[in-house]
């Protein structure tokens, strides 16, 4: 098996801690389910928010699936003129057969237009 690393984002309508947990987990399901990811076989998440997300960790949204014991940190996304606002981004490093080719990064409500070079 090799380390690989699965990106992943989504964006948030509003600011609540409602919101922010809902479209992290949504967002972490999908990335384990459309690539087979059993919890056994991730090695760490790397979470991003940007500046005008600050009701909740989405780290914390990621424990409350059961990911407690994975290593996970949260840090800001780069303020940037023209991005996309409300967006949290995700960098999860797995343990994998596939190929990187064969791995499917996931992107969800406005952050769909991040990254349309990717297949879905």
């Amino acid at each position: 098996m090799k380390v690989r690393a699965l990106r992943g984002a989504t964006t948030c309508d509003v600011d609540t801690l409602e919101e922010i947990d809902g479209r992290t987990q949504t967002l972490v399901t999908a990335m384990l389910e459309r690539n087979g990811v059993d919890h056994e076989d991730l090695v760490s998440i790397v979470f991003t928010a940007t500046d005008d997300l600050h009701a909740q960790f989405p780290a914390t949204a990621a424990r409350a699936l059961g990911l407690g014991d994975v290593p996970l940190i949260c840090a800001r996304e780069l303020d940037i003129v023209g991005g996309k606002p409300r967006t949290i981004r995700i960098l999860m490093h797995l343990y994998t057969e596939r190929t990187r080719a064969e791995l499917h990064h996931v992107y969800l409500e406005g952050a769909t237009t991040l990254r349309d070079d990717l297949p879905e």
